[in-house]
């Protein structure tokens, strides 16, 4: 008995209003299937959902389906792919990295830069700004999950990188991820 898993990716974009989520989740659960992962925010003025849902072929085959009359009742514009089942990678270790500066444009691409030259894949990102407490300083903070070779020495890659953040005025944490 096989108990390979079938999956569609779902992204979703469009102007914000209530009831997205309920009425997006509702059809997913109709048609029999499961949101395994997603990420869903506002952005702007417009939502942006992503989601991983899991289901047998048929069953997916039925979301599908739904997609298009959903696009147009809920306003939103709608892509879907198949996938499958995400590798796991033993020989990765899972980190997370904090940073928080003044913001300032680059500070992704920076950060990007840092991780893809020492071969280092960012799992997941998530930015955000805000104003500084009392000074209302515009302040961007970046989370992200990234897979480090088991074969990496933590601690020259830990000073290379505070060393690297420091050099362009960037508060940074890296250290083992928490489940």
């Amino acid at each position: 008995m096989s108990t390979h898993k079938t999956f569609l990716v779902i992204s979703a974009l469009g102007r914000d209003h209530p009831g997205l989520v309920n009425d997006l989740s509702r059809t997913i659960l109709e048609q029999g299937c499961n949101i395994e992962d997603s990420r869903m925010t506002v952005l702007g003025g417009e939502f942006a959902a992503i989601l991983l849902v899991e289901g047998k072929w048929n069953t997916l085959a039925k979301v599908e389906n739904a997609l298009p009359e959903l696009e147009r009742s809920l306003g939103l514009t709608i892509t879907s792919k198949r996938t499958g089942e995400r590798e796991r990678n033993t020989d990765k270790v899972p980190y997370a990295v904090d940073v928080i500066a003044m913001d300032h444009p680059g500070i992704v691409n920076n950060l990007a830069g840092f991780f893809a030259e020492r071969q280092i894949n960012i799992e997941d990102l998530a930015t955000n700004t805000y104003a500084a407490a009392h000074t209302g300083t515009p302040m961007f903070a970046v989370h992200m999950t990234v897979g480090i070779p088991a074969s990496t020495h933590i601690a020259t890659l830990r000073e290379e990188f505070m060393d690297y953040c420091d050099g362009l005025n960037l508060d940074a944490v890296l250290e083992p991820l928490k489940s």
